[in-house]
């Protein structure tokens, strides 16, 4: 999972974008990085993301199939936003005329990319946002000095992570190549060995476990 020393960040992206391709590439490099990343293809699927999980940044494009990423941000901040967790907005879009940009600007937008885009340009500017968001913790220090984290395989650890985040099993299993039922296993021994019996609030207490 990682070599002693190395560091991966945590927090949330939601990803809104139709064209697959570029929605794929984007998911992979943050994914990378140990971001948890929400991706949807319109704003319909944008809007079931944000029901499950808070994101702490969002990519938006703008020419969506059902609606305008300008006028979702408005909503997006409305649903998830309070003062102490602000939601960080990038416009990544094909629109780029001046006054595109300045409307984007306008409409609460943190940042501004017109495709086509430099892929390492937009790693660094979600990160910078994480951070600036206060949600770019280090998940994961010195795993030989963290006991929760020196118990657990590395599927484990990754599977123990997104549930502790709110996901599904049957999302888990996507995410991490496995089945439904042997994520369902692999929870089931991750529970064990934590010591974690409480059958009301398994994944509350898991979340609580791994930032120990």
């Amino acid at each position: 999972m990682t070599d002693k020393g190395k560091t991966l960040l945590c927090g949330t992206v939601l990803l809104v974008e139709d064209n697959p391709k570029i929605l794929d590439i984007n998911r992979r490099v943050l994914e990378k990085e140990g971001i948890m990343v929400l991706t949807a293809k319109n704003l319909a699927e944008a809007r079931e993301c944000v029901k499950r999980v808070r994101p702490d940044v969002a990519v938006l494009d703008i020419m969506l199939p059902d609606g305008s990423g300008l006028d979702y941000l408005y909503e997006l901040r409305e649903f998830c936003e309070t003062p102490s967790t602000p939601v960080c907005a990038l416009f990544l879009t094909a629109k780029a005329e001046h006054a595109d940009v300045l409307s984007g600007l306008s409409a609460g937008g943190n940042d501004y990319i017109t495709k086509p885009y430099d892929i390492e340009e937009f790693r660094m500017r979600v990160l910078g946002f994480l951070r600036l968001t206060g949600s770019a913790k280090i998940r994961l220090r010195d795993i030989s000095n963290q006991q929760t984290h020196s118990i657990l395989s590395k599927k484990e650890l990754e599977v123990a992570l997104l549930a502790a985040q709110g996901f599904y099993n049957k999302e888990i299993a996507s995410k991490v190549f496995l089945s439904e039922s042997r994520v369902k296993t692999c929870l089931s021994g991750i529970y064990r060995k934590l010591g974690i019996s409480d059958k009301e609030n398994k994944r509350a207490l898991l979340s609580v476990k791994l930032k120990q």
